[in-house]
């Protein structure tokens, strides 16, 4: 059995490929992931509603993937929600760059997304992007 938090193949395999600068999309249930993640390898992860939630999944990355930025997707006042909030205190030390949500849909299908990854999360504006730093 792994050691790490993270023990999903596929998740594990697509981290796996990604190098410095190369970006994670991590999103909650509601976000349209076929239509905006551009190429990006896509994983499913939701097993029921809100589980697993966006910080059970970025707990798992963190404790095996180097964050060197965070770009969160925000609502018109540029609020951070409950589960971004709880993001940023698995990621300690960070801060997220609050991103619109069209904006955040255009960040979100560029070539350096590399895996995009949805949830199970029901709680709304819970994604981001993640840029892999080195170990």
């Amino acid at each position: 059995m792994l050691k790490t938090q993270c023990t999903n193949p596929l998740l594990l395999k697509a981290l796996s490929a990604c190098g410095h600068g190369d970006k994670i999309l991590l999103v909650d249930g509601n976000y349209p992931l076929a239509a905006r993640s551009g190429d990006a390898e896509k994983i499913f992860l939701g097993v029921s509603r809100g589980l697993p939630t966006v910080p059970q999944v970025l707990a798992a990355i963190d404790s095996i993937c180097a964050v060197e930025k965070v770009e969160a997707m925000v609502p018109e006042d540029g609020s951070f929600s409950e589960p971004l909030k709880e993001c940023m205190e698995i990621l300690s030390g960070l801060d997220a760059a609050p991103v619109g949500r069209w904006e955040f849909y255009d960040m979100a299908c560029r070539p350096d997304v590399r895996v995009a990854i949805s949830t199970g999360e029901d709680r709304t504006y819970a994604c981001l992007l993640l840029t892999v730093g080195v170990a």
